[in-house]
């Protein structure tokens, strides 16, 4: 009854602002899918893209918000954001209501994101929702694949 419930309120409540990232549920293994996550952001706000490229497996696809085709490899998932980070500033991004599963070696996090910086057209806020899929490499969390979602 409490999932149902949760489920309501996560669709019928839209994002605003930027809350606090709620991990309260998550376990300690499932927390450090989310924290995988968060210091691949962290890179990003930091504009270190081989701190990024670290977490991003050799395999790796992308459905970005506007891609029309599947983005394959490691290689064209770091370009793209190394083109990105050359155009935003002051990004941060925010995690919201994240829900993770873990399957052996493999864990996919489902989530809602806001997010905000500047480009040279001037502020920009987003939000969206997205799941992401991790497969434990050596001990280490490491992206598999990412599908976003920009949500009005």
């Amino acid at each position: 009854m409490r999932k149902i419930i949760f489920s309501i309120i996560l669709f019928a409540v839209p994002l605003m602002g930027h809350p606090a990232i709620a991990t309260d549920g998550l376990s300690p293994k499932e927390q450090a899918v989310a924290d995988t996550l968060t210091a691949m952001w962290g890179a990003i706000e930091a504009g270190d893209i081989e701190a990024y490229a670290a977490f991003i497996h050799p395999e790796h696809t992308t459905f970005g918000e506007s891609d029309v085709y599947l983005q394959e490899g490691k290689d064209k998932e770091v370009r793209s954001i190394a083109d990105w980070m050359t155009r935003a500033r002051g990004v941060q991004t925010e995690m919201h209501q994240p829900a993770v599963t873990i399957v052996g070696d493999i864990a996919w996090l489902t989530y809602y994101w806001s997010d905000s910086g500047t480009t040279d057209n001037g502020r920009y806020t987003s939000r969206g929702k997205s799941t992401r899929i991790f497969q434990r490499v050596d001990g280490r969390w490491l992206s598999r694949h990412g599908h976003f979602t920009e949500v009005p």
